[in-house]
Formats: structure tokens, sequence, C-alpha cells
């Protein structure tokens, strides 16, 4: 067929020339205008972040640079600076209060640990005092241990009680934190650009989530409700030693602590090069299978199922000897503790028996040493597995507190405006981008999409076609030139209105694994279940959803991959009706649809761009022979530009592509015919084309360009 012949699929009503009939924009009839009218109500805000005042300074000083990886020597009171704010809101009073109680409850339950050890001495002094043989003095006798028993008992009681009352009044404190940082980091990953996103993996920057959320519930919980009752708890013990006995005994204790103290944090020193170990194979070992399960039907397509399960049982084994490791060193470090605190506690029994022998000292100071020992041997077993949890989850949260000190590579100025489109036309003026500086993608590249006109993009594979939607969408920042809308250059307006204001329909449309109704309302989430169904309806999908069982909340799937590609675009296009903007977007929206889904698709996508500014990037020429204006790059500059008929009359580069898609696709429907005919098992060349002429046909057919 001629090509000014054909009846073109991007916009009805061409004429033979391949130009469409010029009318004025007022006269076309949008029956999306209320859609449009819709979408520009502001969308409901969720509210500013409660104000955080230290937290980006404290960060800063936490490590030397914005990597997102935190030196080794992360040091933990920079950790515990960048905290404090969401431990201690300033816009929280409620918090506070629980944070003040938590602090009441605290000293309450250790005073009363100390007084245990007295109840156990007077019992004991008791018992063993001389016997008497009045009367009142056996009653005496009697009733003290059992009451100095029952005190005893009911102190450890009181302790105990206090210390849960306190840990569930702080628990609000504490994962409120957890809540305020894990959505501050989620949000500031939103906010990072597109090239950070490319340059990770996607399973690795859940991990680090999932860990530093971990991370601060554990720093969170053990400085408040471990450390600080530890340091207490030690000081009293040391007070009541110096008061109840001599400065020996203190000697012994501060010397036993001392020690005890130096060696839990060497030894956790050298525990950490190991835990860095585990959490990079962990993160490995996660990272290869999410990848792996997210191309399932490729792992399927190549039998490579052994092949993957050797790649992550690697992994494994690599995180297995890490493990065995970590456990390794921390048998190491509690034998090594438990032997100096028993060195110190059989010294201070030992003084303490000399004094008995003496008569300096009773058997209730006998006991009651020993149960100040062993009262002080938990806080100080605690003391080490607090530190080693902290500095542990210092490593686990560095890479996510190294998230947040990265600065988004495109940020709003300051006082950004929206961007107003009263018209909707788009200025690409001398752009040049380069996504390494020596390697340029677009070199001075600039043309107009009038308001309302439909302009394509169309070129080689690595000709810089993509980027330019990436550009309009503020993904990168061009290195020079500009790019406006409606005269307002987009750097200088708001992100967010920039977006609002552009519909995108990809060629790989990636949906949410939750329903239809869900993926659609994406659009417009204020949108009813009404506008929802309508905008199916013109995006020729409502018919489809409403034959499956569950309709529209028929769930998609992990990336959409219960439906077809036909499908996930046409849900891709009633979202883009839903959001009713005044630009739309389209790449390469339908190059790998077959024929007949693409022409309905194509149906679809020209009622949504009636009347709208739209920029078209395309791979199968067919489907942009009516756009107004066709511009064709070649290495980064634009070749040439014109309609579909006057880039066909120049013979050049244009032309050139047409023919070749055009004697491809003959190719592909003559190889159809012989797969469809009674001799397809030989493999015969139809009649009217040789051997040589379907071989080369076909490798031709092999040979277009892929999408860049």
């Amino acid at each position: 067929m001629e090509h000014g012949a054909e009846r073109p699929i991007w916009r009805q009503g061409a004429t033979a020339g391949g130009h469409r009939p010029s009318r004025p924009r007022a006269a076309r009839k949008n029956p999306f205008r209320r859609f449009r009218a819709l979408a520009a109500v502001r969308r409901p805000s969720f509210g500013p972040e409660p104000a955080i005042r230290d937290i980006d300074s404290a960060m800063r000083h936490s490590a030397p640079d914005s990597r997102d990886v935190a030196p080794e020597g992360a040091r933990l009171i920079d950790t515990l600076v960048a905290l404090w704010p969401f431990i201690w809101p300033a816009d929280r009073a409620d918090l506070k209060r629980r944070v003040a109680w938590a602090l009441v409850l605290l000293l309450g339950a250790k005073l009363a640990t100390i007084v245990v050890p007295f109840t156990f001495k007077w019992a004991t002094d008791a018992l063993s005092a001389p016997a008497s043989s009045t009367a009142a003095t056996l009653g005496w006798v009697l009733a003290a241990p059992v009451a100095l028993t029952a005190a005893y008992g009911g102190t450890r009681i009181l302790m105990a009680l206090l210390t849960q009352v306190r840990d569930g009044v702080f628990a609000k404190v504490a994962m409120h934190a957890v809540r305020r940082l894990a959505i501050r980091t989620f949000r500031h990953m939103h906010e990072l650009s597109l090239r950070f996103h490319l340059e990770r993996k996607t399973g690795g920057l859940t991990r680090v989530l999932e860990r530093g959320r971990n991370g601060i519930e554990i720093i969170v919980r053990m400085v408040l409700l471990q450390a600080v009752p530890t340091v207490i708890e030690l000081a009293l013990i040391v007070g009541v030693l110096l008061y109840q006995f001599d400065w020996r005994y203190v000697v012994v204790v501060l010397a036993t602590v001392a020690v005890y103290m130096i060696y839990t944090y060497y030894a956790t020193e050298w525990r950490i090069a190991i835990r860095r170990q585990m959490n990079d194979s962990d993160t490995e070992a996660n990272t290869k299978a999410i990848d792996s399960l997210l191309n399932y039907e490729t792992v399927k397509y190549f039998s490579a199922e052994r092949r993957e399960a050797a790649r992550y049982d690697r992994s494994m084994e690599r995180y297995e000897d890490a493990s065995v490791k970590t456990y390794t060193s921390l048998a190491v470090l509690n034998a090594g503790q438990a032997a100096i605190f028993t060195v110190g506690l059989t010294v201070a029994m030992a003084m303490c028996a000399v004094g008995v022998r003496r008569g300096t000292q009773s058997i209730g100071d006998f006991v009651m040493i020993n149960a100040m020992m062993i009262q002080l041997y938990q806080p100080l077993n605690f003391m080490g597995m607090v530190y080693r949890e902290i500095k542990q989850a210092v490593i686990d949260i560095e890479t996510m507190f190294g998230i947040l000190r990265r600065p988004p590579e495109i940020a709003d100025a300051p006082g950004a405006p929206p961007l107003a489109v009263p018209a909707g036309t788009i200025r690409f003026e001398n752009v040049q981008f380069a996504y390494e500086p020596d390697r340029p993608i677009l070199q001075g590249i600039s043309f107009e999409v009038p308001a309302g006109r439909t302009v394509a993009i169309v070129g080689p594979s690595g000709a810089g076609k993509s980027t330019i939607s990436r550009l309009l969408f503020r993904f990168y920042d061009v290195t020079g030139g500009r790019i406006t809308i409606d005269g307002q250059d987009i750097r200088t307006v708001s992100q967010a209105s920039l977006r609002d204001a552009i519909g995108m329909v990809p060629q790989d449309t990636v949906l949410f694994n939750d329903t239809i109704r869900y993926n659609i309302r994406y659009g417009r989430w204020e949108a009813t279940d009404a506008e929802v169904e309508e905008a199916a309806r013109l995006a020729q999908i409502d018919g489809f959803i409403r034959a499956a069982p569950k309709g529209y909340e028929t769930e998609v799937g992990e990336r959409g991959l219960k439906l077809s590609g036909g499908e996930k675009q046409r849900v891709a296009i009633a979202r883009t009706i839903l959001k009713g903007p005044p630009i739309l977007l389209l790449d390469e929206a339908t190059s790998a649809l077959d024929s007949h889904t693409e022409k309905e698709i194509q149906d679809a996508l020209e009622r949504v761009s009636e009347n709208r500014t739209s920029l078209v990037i395309a791979h199968r020429l067919s489907t942009i022979v009516g756009a107004d204006e066709i511009i064709v790059l070649d290495q980064g500059q634009i070749a040439e530009r014109g309609t579909h008929a006057e880039l066909l009359e120049q013979d050049g580069l244009y032309a050139g592509m047409w023919n070749r898609q055009r004697e491809a696709e003959q190719a592909r429907e003559k190889l159809a015919e012989v797969g469809d005919s009674p001799v397809a098992p030989n493999r015969n060349p139809p009649p009217g084309l040789s051997d040589d002429e379907t071989e080369r046909s076909a490798d031709r057919a092999d040979r277009i360009e892929p999408v860049d």
C-alpha cells in the first residue's frame, strides 16, 4: 500500500498526502473535559511532616560525606544525637510526658532493686540470731524472718511491676520514633533521582529500610530502657557498698566493672567487622532472591532453575560463614565476661568471709554481698549486651542514615510556584544533556509542540528518544538550554505540579500488586468508583473487567503479570484518562503489542489525546502517520523534521526506516502464510518469493532496531 493511501491509525481523518485538515482547536470535541476539570482540583494533602529541627544537622555531623554508607568508625554518639529529636519530639507533648513517666518508673524500680539485698540480709540475720528463752523474744525470732521474707518477695514483685509498666508507657515513644524515621526514609527515597534508583537494586534498598527500621527500634529501646537504668543501678550499688561495707569492696567492684567494660569494648569492636560481613552477604542473598523471583518467567524460558538456585546458594554460603563467625565471636565474648565477673565475685565474698570469721561482719553481710554482686552482674551483663546491640544497630542503620544524608539530585527551587498550563505549549530550546560528561546524548535539540497538537519523536536505538521524555518529566535536569511549558522553565516550577500536568502511557506498564480499581484510581486518588469505571469504559477495558469473577476487585499480581500486555496498556490509558492531564506523553506505548491489540490501543489513545498537547516517542512508524510533525533524531541531533508525507519525499533517514519496517511487516505476513499452509512443515517459501528473498526479508525483520 502506498504511504498516502493508508488511513492513519494515530490521528483519524488524515488526507491522502498524510496531512490532516486543520481546524480550530476549540472546534474539537473533548469527551474527557470533565476528567481534566476534576483533575485540576487541588489534590488533598496528607499534611506536612512533623517538625524535626535537629535531625538534618545531626546527620550532617554523623559522617564526613554524603555517601550512602557511613564510615567504618561511625560514632554512636552521633547516632544518638540524630535520634534524639524523634525520642523527644518538639511537637508531641504527650510523648514527652510518656518519656518523663518512664524515667520516674525507672527510678522507682531501681530503688526497689536496691532494697531487695537488704531484706535478704535482715532475714538472714534474724534467722541466725541466738535463741532466747523468753516468750516475747521467741515470738520475735519466729515473726521477723517471716515478715522480712515477705518483704523480700513483695519488693521483688514491686520491682518487676514497675519495670513492666515502664516498658508499656515507653512503647508508644519507641514505636513512634521508628515509624517517623521509616516514613522519612521512604519519602526521601522517592525524592532521590532516577539515576539513584537505576544504580541500586530494589531488593537491596528494601533490605536497608527493613534493617534500619529494626536498628532504630533497638537503639531507642536499649538506650532509655537498658543503658540508663543500668548506669543508675550501678551507681546505687556502689553507694550502698561504700556505706554498708568499706572502700576495699568499692575498689574490687570498680576494678571488676572497669576490666569488664574494657574487655566488652574491644571484643565488640572485633565483632563489628564480622557483623558487617554478615549484613553484606544477607543483602546480597536477598537481592538475588528478589531478582530471580521477579524474573520467574525468564527463568522458566531458559530452564535456569538450577543455575538460579546455585547463585542463591553461593550467596547463602557466604551468609552462613559470616553467621557462624558471628555466633562464635559472641560465645568468646560471653565466656570472657563471665570469667571476669566470677573473679570479682570470688574476691569480694572471700573478703567478707574473712570479716565474718573475725566478727566484724555478720552472716547477713555475707549473704548481702553475694546478693549485691549478683545484683551487679545483671546490669553489667545488660551493659555488655546493650553495647553490643547498639553498636550492631548503628551498623544496621548507617546505610539508612547515609541515604537520608544524600541530597536529591533534582530539587525544587526555594519558593517554586506551581506550573500554570493555560494552553500546554512545550518548547525544547537548544537542549543539551549527557548521562556521563564524556558521552553526550542530546546536542542542541530545539523544537516546539504547539498546544493541542501532536509531535512524534522517532529515530534509531540510542538516538535519545526516551531521554526526551525523562527530561520533560524532570527526572534529570538539562545540562544546557531549557525546556518550557507555556513559557515557564520547568526547573523553576514545583516538580509535583509539573508531573500533575503530564499524563504518561509508557511502553512497559508496571502495575501495583493490588486490584484493577486501585491501579486505575492511582491516576486521581480522590476519584469516585463511578469515575473509575467511566475511565475504564473510555479505555475499552470495562467489558473485560466486568467479565472477570471479581470485576474491579481482581488482583493484577506482581507488576501486573496476571494481565496481558494489551490489558495492562488499557489500564494505563484508563489511569491517564482519570488523571485528566493537559499534556500527554506516549513513550512507545504500542511497540511491544501485536497488530490487532495495537489497533485497539491506538483507538483508545486517539480518544485520550484528543484536544491535548501530545508528545509521542514512536518505534512503529505506522502509529504516527497522522502526527502534526515528526522529528527524526540521530546521534543526539535532529536529522529531519516534517510531516509523514514530507519526510517520505525527502527520501532520507525516515524514509529508510519506513521502508524497512514495511518490508519487515510484509515478510512477517508471508512467513505467517507459510506457517498456516498445508506444507508448513517443509517451510517452503510461498509462490513468487525465492529462498534468498525469504531469508533476506526475515533477516531484515529481525534487525529492526529496538527502542532505546
